[in-house]
């Protein structure tokens, strides 16, 4: 065992018994205090080389001590973010549907009995090409019915112009000849009756073949004009004719209404069709889908909504195809919000759409609604209270946790600009990090 060392300035009486020592055996006793001292540190020594955890155990000791001590003085180590410059994309992410610009109800014009469907349900079909075919055996009939009344209208009216005409002019010139013999014949039995060569009768007999040329002229006259172009009996051939041409178009339109047929190329979404089935104007059939130009409709957070503008552009993907991607461009804002979903309508237009995207798909769109380049960032889960009015964070000031304002802008993948409070370099704590206190020491970790 180890003897203390006695200071002689500060004890007294220590200081008279090593007096009286040095003066009767001083030479004895310093070779037994040393003797004893070399003793007592061989056997603490030879006991710590007998037991080493027991070294083990002292040094670790010794070390958590000075850690202990470290740790208080310059604080706990925290891994930090650093303020550094990046690229940031900030965009609006929502989900939605696929949906033509347009879709065409295919139905029937007429009431009859389906004798033929020869298309699927999803299938595409190309413009003018049947969809639905129509028991047309009455509808024929009624087109030969009608040509037949168009065809004796026809030969009435070429009746009238090449045989009825001609024999009505014929007979007003033959009256015309017989009106001119009978006002000569006339005339000279006057003549003759005036001068008492002739008796009255005969006078009287000429004036009534003359009166009797006249009517006859009249009435071919008249026949003569109504079998001409002006005439009521033409008129009335050419009515006829029309209406003939009128019966036999609406019979014909009737045989091509059994045939229904695609109005434009594109992809059947649905069929209520089927053969033997009786259809009646009204009722739809099919449900086309027209190619050309496809649209996505999809729902946004009204938050967002004053961060949308026309013509962003946007990436999507159906949820078919997660790993495939493609364009869109917004082309529509409904100015109201719906007060039952809290949301925004909003319509794409993809120029190229692929050709897996069909009617219905769901997809999920990233509207692009803000770039920035080489702009002053820090991860999101740095930033405190990021949602709100006054978002801030803890920055590392010379080992010193402190509180600093900021202003943010731009929020993309993980990452958010900082327009004001920090510069390019500066350590901020991760607002998960609950053991940072602001005004505190801590010892950054990057």
């Amino acid at each position: 065992m180890l003897l203390p060392k006695m200071n002689r300035h500060k004890d007294p009486a220590a200081q008279g018994k090593f007096t009286l020592l040095e003066s009767e055996a001083a030479d004895k006793f310093r070779i037994f205090f040393r003797d004893a001292i070399h003793a007592n540190v061989r056997e603490n020594f030879a006991f710590l080389f007998q037991r080493p955890w027991m070294s083990l155990a002292l040094l670790v000791l010794g070390a958590a001590g000075a850690y202990a001590l470290t740790r208080a003085a310059l604080g706990p180590k925290i891994p930090v973010y650093t303020v550094a410059r990046a690229d940031i994309v900030q965009t609006v992410v929502a989900s939605g549907r696929v949906e033509a610009p347009l879709r065409v109800e295919i139905g029937s014009q007429i009431t009859g009995t389906v004798a033929a469907v020869p298309v699927a349900e999803g299938q595409f079909v190309k413009a003018r090409q049947l969809l639905v075919r129509l028991d047309d055996s009455a509808a024929k009939a009624q087109v030969e019915q009608a040509r037949s009344a168009v065809l004796q209208a026809e030969t009435r009216l070429s009746q009238l112009r090449e045989t009825d005409l001609p024999m009505a002019e014929q007979s007003l010139r033959q009256a015309e000849a017989d009106l001119r013999n009978a006002q000569l014949q006339f005339d000279r039995n006057k003549e003759l009756h005036a001068r008492g060569l002739t008796a009255r009768a005969e006078l009287d007999d000429a004036e009534h073949a003359l009166e009797v040329a006249e009517s006859k002229v009249q009435s071919a006259e008249l026949q003569a004009l109504g079998n001409s172009a002006a005439g009521p009996n033409y008129r009335i051939a050419e009515a006829a004719l029309k209406q003939a041409q009128a019966n036999l178009a609406a019979a014909e339109a009737a045989l091509d209404y059994t045939t229904i047929e695609a109005p434009a190329a594109g992809t059947l979404i649905s069929r209520g069709v089927e053969r033997g089935n009786v259809v009646q104007p009204g009722k739809v059939l099919m449900v086309l889908s027209p190619a050309g130009e496809t649209q996505l409709v999809a729902q946004i957070d009204e938050k967002s909504f004053g961060l949308l503008a026309l013509g962003q552009k946007a990436r999507a993907s159906a949820d078919a195809y997660p790993s495939q991607t493609f364009t869109a461009e917004l082309a529509y804002i409904n100015p109201g919000v719906d007060a039952t979903r809290g949301s925004v309508e909003v319509k794409l237009r993809v120029p190229s759409p692929p050709a897996y995207l069909l009617q219905d798909m769901t997809v999920s769109v990233d509207i692009e609604v803000a770039r920035r380049s080489n702009a002053l960032t820090l991860p999101a889960e740095a930033i405190h209270d990021a949602a709100g009015a006054n978002p801030w964070v803890l920055a590392v000031d010379s080992g010193l946790a402190k509180r600093q304002d900021v202003k943010i802008g731009a929020r993309g993948d993980g990452r958010v600009e900082i327009l004001d409070g920090l510069r390019e370099g500066d350590l901020v704590v991760p607002a998960t990090n609950a053991s940072a206190v602001a005004g505190r020491k801590v010892r950054a970790v990057q």
